[in-house]
């Protein structure tokens, strides 16, 4: 659905109106929630095709619309990547193992607007290296937010999160980015999570988009497999994911997506 509300910077970035935010509070709570229930199926022996028809249901229960299933041919209300997966990985018939880490992103459509997150899950215990990796990941996209308001620029928020990552001796995944939305699922501005302080577009009040660092143990590098879909660490290092939809505020920014149960990820 196009979207015609509040203007558009130079920079194509739209800015919306404060009326917009209840939008887009409806639509990211009910992707909190759902994400905030599916962590209790996940565990060792489980398939990520099992989390995926759970997900599919809450969306369906709650009224809402799953933004992924026919979205350029993709036939699944979840993304599900498992271990040195970064994103896009495809549920199916694979079950999880003791000690798999796993993102699961969700992206539901409440009245027109986009609710889009996702978080981390292990199934069974994670290995020490991968508990930390969660922990350096979702520490790094909450810097990325504490670093959003007017006047401030996306090179900060990038800024935040690549130089904690970093000096944790991980890296952040280049390759993919976060991005506008609101009544749209993709839009202006690519919000890179690395990049040089005061540099970039400047924050302005009313911008809704999404901010979700891949963080990888190893390298940065990535390759995407012969499905088209599928991100995976070229070194097959285990790589990590968090993401939020927030807008900015007059004094900060409102994060939509926050976990109603005040979960993060599945210890």
């Amino acid at each position: 659905m196009d979207d015609m509300r509040g203007r558009v910077t130079r920079d194509g970035i739209r800015i919306y109106e404060d009326a917009d935010f209840a939008g887009m509070r409806a639509a990211g709570r009910i992707a909190a929630l759902i994400l905030d229930d599916v962590g209790a199926l996940v565990q060792p022996g489980v398939t990520t095709g099992d989390l995926d028809d759970f997900i599919r249901a809450q969306v369906e229960r709650h009224g809402a619309v799953s933004a992924t299933i026919g979205y350029k041919g993709y036939q699944h209300a979840s993304c599900i990547s498992v271990n040195h997966v970064v994103c896009h990985g495809i549920p199916g018939v694979k079950k999880l193992g003791d000690g798999d880490i796993l993102n699961i992103d969700v992206t539901v459509i409440v009245d027109g607007w986009f609710g889009d997150t996702s978080r981390m899950y292990t199934a069974g215990t994670a290995p020490i290296r991968a508990q930390r990796l969660i922990e350096v990941t979702h520490e790094g996209l909450m810097r990325g937010i504490a670093a959003v308001k007017p006047g401030n620029t996306f090179g900060d928020i990038g800024h935040a999160i690549q130089t904690f990552v970093e000096a944790n001796r991980m890296s952040v995944v280049r390759d993919f980015c976060g991005h506008g939305l609101g009544r749209v699922f993709h839009a202006p501005p690519n919000v890179l999570h690395y990049g040089r302080a005061g540099t970039q577009a400047v924050l302005e009040e009313g911008m809704f988009f999404t901010i979700e660092p891949m963080v990888n143990l190893g390298r940065p590098e990535t390759k995407v497999l012969a499905d088209d879909w599928t991100a995976v660490t070229r070194d097959k290092s285990l790589s990590a994911q968090f993401e939020h939809s927030i807008g900015v505020t007059a004094i900060g920014c409102e994060i939509f997506t926050a976990s109603p149960a005040g979960k993060f990820f599945k210890p």
